[in-house]
């Protein structure tokens, strides 16, 4: 099993490790590092941003989100989805109004660009760190899974966290080797090869599940229903998000309040995720970009509809118990699916097999999204902070490359050592709050700059801070910190130790007040300042966004 498990990982990093030397011998310059180019066709990028954004948190955490929670885990799959026709309406204006990044968009038509570009830079690294926390604790869980490290039990001498930290580590060194050396061409590709196998092996587990119910969903799910010891309650809103808690008006209105919460940010967030912005840059045109859209719609869509059966699956043939025993957050329930339903068809040889292939189309999913989360940031330090701000416009492309480079390495530390802080926590529920940060720090300062004439430099830069100061300040004082723990054992559900409490902000994800007050801070910032804006300008991006006219 170990072996087999171990077979398969090899072969699929020395793919993906001649992916990047292929992209390393062709890429020449900053065009071709940050933006590949811009030689991928729409259906090409299309998948490419499939296989960024479908995250080790739709593969793991929302699979283990249903099997655990039922009815309310299946949020995540919508919001994400939905979350998709705001970014349909934005992108051939974001394609055309920006060269590489988010800081390109809304410095465009600002008199002032070195603040706007500094504050778009402090906003994507804190974002894409978010993100990248998330995959970095699914890669634990997966690898310890795979290699049968339990908790309690020792591999090759370690005990089951420093193996999942070994893992952790490894996976950052290979997500900085990608960007380091391929770029943007080595992503993408490793980007679209992560898409045809999660496709094609969720496809195969979805078969493989509903075929052990006779091909009849309404049986699956009542099999979960019962298995979860929830009985119906399985089935409908309410058992984790917005709970009507008996005796109790202020608990039950904060629960619902935490699930449109949550549901604001996922539908809200994606258009200010900059890994995903930054996609748009690789297609020569608008057009190009709205089909590269399209086709992850309907990409993202399937998979989505299909996580309904890895979820229920799981709850109904490998059961909560032993999903809790191997990981109290659920993430590694679809792989326990996985060798189950194999097991059944061909023995034990048979699970395996499986388990090892669908721990490789896992593997490849957190490789592509932490490889276009790290390109994302590295390349605003580059580009934005350091040939826009600190070389006033005038680097050399040499230059910028070697400190996206070296920009690329620091951030995935970063992100290393955040999540062996954070590998207790459910990646899904880390993704949201990247989410949230997102929407609350970037989509005001986005929307505003295309659509509002008067709006300014210190709105922007005042719409982007207040953003996310909120948010981090929020998430900082709410239970995802201190003060959750479960009721039964008394393990602590947060980041600090059972017994630690200082939260003072109810809500676990912040974005039914963050966002506001990210849009409240950009009007205000516009109607303060003395500066006014540049109709010009305006008129500028707005011909531009339409038309395509003068973009890159």
């Amino acid at each position: 099993m170990t072996e087999l498990t171990f077979g398969v990982f090899v072969v699929f990093v020395l793919i993906t490790l001649g992916i990047t030397v292929w992209a390393r011998a062709n890429t020449r310059g900053a065009d071709d590092f940050y933006a590949g180019g811009r030689t991928f066709s729409g259906p090409q990028n299309g998948m490419a941003i499939a296989g960024d954004y479908m995250s080790a948190a739709s593969f793991l955490g929302i699979a283990g989100l249903i099997a655990l929670s039922g009815y309310d885990g299946f949020l995540y799959s919508i919001g994400f989805l939905v979350a998709w026709l705001l970014a349909l309406l934005l992108v051939g204006a974001l394609r055309n109004a920006g060269r590489f990044t988010l800081a390109d968009v809304l410095a465009q038509r600002v008199r002032r660009q070195p603040p706007v570009r500094r504050a778009a830079v402090v906003s994507t690294v804190t974002v894409s760190v978010f993100y990248l926390l998330a995959q970095m604790v699914g890669a634990g869980a997966l690898v310890s899974m795979l290699l049968g490290v339990h908790p309690g039990e020792r591999f090759l001498g370690m005990s089951a966290g420093v193996a999942e930290t070994v893992t952790i580590v490894v996976v950052g060194l290979l997500m900085i080797g990608y960007v380091v050396f391929g770029g943007m061409k080595a992503t993408t590709w490793v980007q679209i090869v992560k898409a045809v196998l999660l496709m094609g092996g969720t496809v195969v587990l979805t078969v493989l599940v509903l075929g052990r119910f006779g091909f009849d969903p309404s049986a699956m799910l009542g099999s979960a229903a019962d298995a979860s010891g929830r009985g119906d309650a399985f089935l409908r809103p309410g058992l984790h998000y917005g709970p009507d808690v008996e005796g109790d008006a202020y608990r039950t209105i904060v629960g619902k309040l935490d699930f449109f919460s949550l549901a604001l940010a996922l539908v809200l967030g994606t258009v200010g995720l900059p890994h995903i912005v930054t996609r748009f840059f690789t297609v020569p045109d608008a057009r190009a970009a709205r089909t590269s859209v399209s086709w992850s719609i309907g990409l993202v869509g399937a998979f989505y509809l299909m996580t309904l059966a890895l979820g229920f699956g799981a709850a109904a043939l490998v059961g909560r118990e032993e999903i809790v025993a191997q990981d109290p957050s659920g993430n590694t329930a679809a792989l326990q699916l996985a060798h189950a339903v194999g097991a059944h068809v061909a023995g034990p040889v048979g699970g395996d097999v499986l388990l090892a292939f669908t721990g490789a189309v896992a593997f490849a999913t957190i490789l592509a999204v932490v490889s276009g989360l790290v390109l994302a940031s590295s390349t605003s330090l580059a580009h934005d902070y350091f040939g826009q701000v600190l070389m006033f416009g005038r680097p050399r492309e040499s230059q910028e490359v070697a400190v996206a480079r070296v920009a690329a390495f620091l951030v995935g530390a970063l992100a290393v050592v955040l999540a062996v802080v954070a590998r207790d926590l459910n990646v899904a529920f880390l993704v949201a709050l990247a989410f949230a940060i997102a929407a609350s720090a970037n989509l005001p300062a986005i929307v505003l700059s295309l659509f509002w004439r008067r709006f300014n430099s210190t709105g922007a830069v005042a719409g982007i801070y207040g953003g996310l100061g909120s948010s981090l300040v929020l998430v900082f004082f709410s239970p995802v910190v201190s003060g959750k723990a479960d009721p039964v054992t008394g393990r602590s559900l947060s980041l600090f130790p059972a017994g630690v409490d200082f939260h003072l902000f109810p809500l676990e994800n912040p974005g039914i007040v963050s966002v506001p007050i990210g849009f409240a801070c950009a009007v205000a910032g516009t109607f303060l300042a003395r500066e006014k804006a540049d109709p010009l300008r305006y008129d500028d991006l707005s011909v531009r966004a339409l038309t395509g006219a003068g973009s890159h």
